[in-house]
């Protein structure tokens, strides 16, 4: 392992998300501390809208929130939003976009950076799927439990949408079911286990 693989040994959040996703992604945001030493990355599965994200989530966190442009530095203590009508890549701890792969039909962009962790990231790494409609995310679970992640899902019933919480839970790799306050207790476990 090189010397800036080694230096960037935080946890990585991907919370991915649609319909409903904003309420989950600010109960979440709420309960997690501002200085816990992980990088959260919202991958909200919407394709032709632009996300305003970046504009809302600083209400609920002390964290920074960036919208991810090419090569950004992954950082702890920060929170980033994937923009509209792309793919999120990961490579050498830098955030990639791409053209997105999918343009009609649902988008499976939450599947895509998934994967990419799975293959490109060292850290620890945990996938959580909250409220949206249809499954994106799921086919990606087994990838992030193989690679060492730990795989979350949304309570169907706290969701307003459950049918991407409960898609996930359909793939069979899904480690915690929990409602976003607990999820946000869980991730606290998980970064302060990493510290001792």
């Amino acid at each position: 392992m090189d010397e800036k693989s080694s230096v960037k040994n935080f946890p990585v959040i991907c919370v991915g998300g649609s319909a409903g996703g904003l309420d989950a992604y600010i109960r979440l945001l709420q309960n997690l501390p501002p200085d816990l030493g992980v990088a959260i990355v919202i991958v909200n599965h919407l394709r032709n809208v632009a996300t305003h994200l970046h504009e809302i989530l600083p209400n609920h966190t002390k964290m920074p929130v960036e919208l991810i442009t090419e090569r950004l530095d992954i950082e702890p203590n920060h929170v980033f939003v994937i923009p509209e009508k792309r793919d999120l890549h990961i490579l050498d701890d830098e955030f990639r976009l791409k053209p997105i792969s999918k343009p009609r039909g649902w988008p499976n962009v939450i599947t895509v950076f998934l994967r990419s962790l799975a293959t490109h990231w060292n850290g620890k790494l945990i996938a959580i799927i909250v409220s949206g409609y249809d499954g994106d995310g799921a086919e990606a679970l087994c990838e992030i439990k193989e690679a060492g992640g730990i795989t979350i899902a949304q309570m169907p019933d706290t969701a307003s949408q459950p049918d991407m919480p409960e898609t996930a839970i359909a793939s069979g790799c899904i480690d915690f079911i929990l409602s976003p306050k607990d999820i946000a207790k869980e991730i606290k476990r998980i970064a302060n286990a990493g510290k001792k």
